[in-house]
């Protein structure tokens, strides 16, 4: 077992809920979630539960230099180790529901792109609704949000209210290919213009 899937695996055990997952994801995985990324400016882009740092590898490929990668894990000990391992990157070790306010005091405006690695399907509604209204109050208009669920959640309630939330939250949502190449196999939900809030209240 490798050093990132023991210490993900001892994490789990400690708190399964919002770790989520048993092990790092794929480089097939993370290729797929950050697809959305731009080729040219300088895009803020923000990373949800970077964990140990599969997408934020490839973020950091995908920008080579360009824009502002600010990372939040909730997870202290894999903060750490994510800022020892990528130094050009802004790792804070916070709550996904204080994003606008972390990204006001770096003198960011809103984000481009919403990279997200949290366990949508082992949030109760109430925290889903939070956290994927912070997600969309700090974006771009025409921003683009990934994220991804593993097959066997498929047919779980959470699963299915937070994709019934992700279509109420954005005007575009559209589910990828499954990776079968992770463990456990996974898709990816590409969602594009969050709503106004203004809209949602209708």
């Amino acid at each position: 077992m490798s050093n990132d899937s023991a210490l993900f695996l001892g994490q789990f055990l400690r708190a399964p809920a919002s770790i989520g997952a048993i092990a790092p994801s794929s480089q097939r995985l993370a290729a797929a979630v950050c697809a959305p990324l731009p080729e040219r400016g300088e895009p803020t882009v923000v990373e949800l539960g970077p964990g140990t740092g599969p997408f934020t590898q490839e973020i950091q490929r995908r920008l080579a230099g360009r824009g502002h990668h600010l990372a939040v894990e909730l997870n202290e000990p894999m903060a750490k180790i994510l800022a020892e391992r990528f130094p050009k990157v802004d790792v804070v070790h916070g709550d996904a529901a204080e994003l606008t306010k972390l990204l006001a005091e770096r003198g960011l405006r809103q984000a481009d792109v919403v990279v997200s690695g949290l366990p949508w399907a082992a949030f109760p509604s109430e925290l889903q609704r939070g956290l994927l209204g912070a997600v969309t109050s700090a974006m771009n208009p025409s921003g683009a949000f990934t994220t991804f669920s593993y097959v066997h959640a498929i047919p779980l309630a959470r699963a299915r209210r937070f994709r019934a939330l992700l279509a109420d939250r954005f005007e575009e949502v559209v589910a990828g290919r499954t990776v079968w190449r992770n463990a456990p196999p996974a898709f990816v939900f590409h969602a594009r213009r969050p709503r106004p809030a203004a809209e949602l209240l209708r």
